[in-house]
């Protein structure tokens, strides 16, 4: 008899058990996550806008404030080698140097007169007068898949569902019908934000032309 009891109590003890267990995951499931709200430390440098871009597609603020201090400049663009090399982060050789002077200078030991950063910066504003003096319209016609690809901006749209933001074909379908679309997309493209389609940021994409903005607003608007 006592063993029966025992046992009785035993099954019902796990059976406890496994309620308590359940209930816990059920409530685990509905937990909602705050926004998160943490931001890079704000510079003048030309990788900084590219850091809010290309790094703020998987990594928090934080995440980058909690890598070991004092790291110079030739490590930290190691850093960002790796992310390409090894998790496929879409990011060319010039950006690997110019995210790797900013996160030097932001977090690091390296100064923004130190000449490897200002030799950066000078070749960069060079690239970028050179691409501004254009006429508009009048250059090579804008690949916009190549684009897509390599802002990543298929890591989080898709076109006709959700993925980490809405589906390409929902942003034309809210747009349709206003005159002022085109405009009104290509700010959000550069300018990027959060609020219009949930909590999930979406980074800027101030690095861009404007003749390749204006072309990746006009596709979206296509979907």
């Amino acid at each position: 008899m006592p063993t029966f009891v025992t046992l009785t109590l035993g099954r019902s003890a796990l059976l406890a058990s496994a309620i308590s267990l359940a209930a816990t995951v059920a409530t685990a499931a509905g937990i909602t996550l705050p926004p998160d709200s943490s931001t890079l430390r704000p510079s003048t440098l030309p990788g900084y806008a590219l850091a809010q871009q290309k790094c703020g597609i998987c990594h928090s603020a934080d995440y980058i404030s909690h890598q070991p201090p004092g790291l110079d400049q030739a490590q930290w663009t190691a850093e960002m080698g790796k992310m390409q090399h090894s998790y496929g982060a879409p990011l060319d050789r010039d950006e690997i140097a110019l995210i790797g002077a900013y996160l030097a200078v932001a977090y690091g030991s390296a100064t923004a007169s130190d000449t490897r950063v200002t030799s950066l910066t000078a070749s960069w504003e060079a690239a970028q007068l050179a691409r501004d003096s254009k006429p508009a319209g009048g250059g090579d016609a804008v690949d916009v898949q190549a684009l897509l690809t390599a802002n990543a901006c298929l890591g989080c749209h898709a076109l006709q569902q959700a993925v980490v933001g809405p589906a390409f074909s929902a942003v034309a379908a809210k747009y349709r019908g206003d005159a002022t679309a085109s405009a009104l997309l290509a700010n959000s493209i550069r300018q990027g934000g959060v609020g219009k389609w949930g909590q999930v940021a979406m980074p800027p994409m101030a690095h861009l032309g404007d003749d390749q903005i204006r072309a990746l607003a006009a596709f979206v608007l296509k979907q």
